[in-house]
């Protein structure tokens, strides 16, 4: 077996995520996902197929800040997690948001790690 950790770094987008009135706006969030994947044995051969495609990490966050409104991180971060695991070689997954305009002195996140 061999494991290879994939990053998915400061992905930022706007999304409808929050319960306040100034909220109902989309809003900038900052995503990044850490998969630990398994493979049968090291990769050797310098294609995609041999490995995951993580376009479909990025693409499916960014559908989801499409078409769904979220009140809580925690929800937004299972939902990656979710996606992330619909590759069965993704063993576990660490999610992190984070709202970035808040506040004017800080970001406010959430962050969750499942495991298979």
């Amino acid at each position: 077996m061999a494991d290879y950790i994939i990053l998915l770094d400061a992905l930022d987008v706007s999304l409808r995520l929050g319960i306040h009135p100034h909220e109902v706006e989309p809003q900038r969030v900052l995503i990044d996902v850490t998969m630990t994947v398994r493979y049968p044995a090291a990769i050797d051969a310098d294609r995609i197929e041999a490995v995951l495609d993580y376009d479909y990490v990025r693409s499916g966050i960014v559908a989801l800040a499409d078409v769904r409104r979220f009140a809580l991180q925690e929800t937004l971060c299972e939902a990656i997690a979710n996606l992330c695991f619909t590759d069965r070689r993704v063993v576990e997954v660490k999610v992190r948001t984070m709202k970035a305009d808040v506040y004017p002195d800080a970001r406010i996140g959430c962050e969750i790690v499942r495991r298979r």
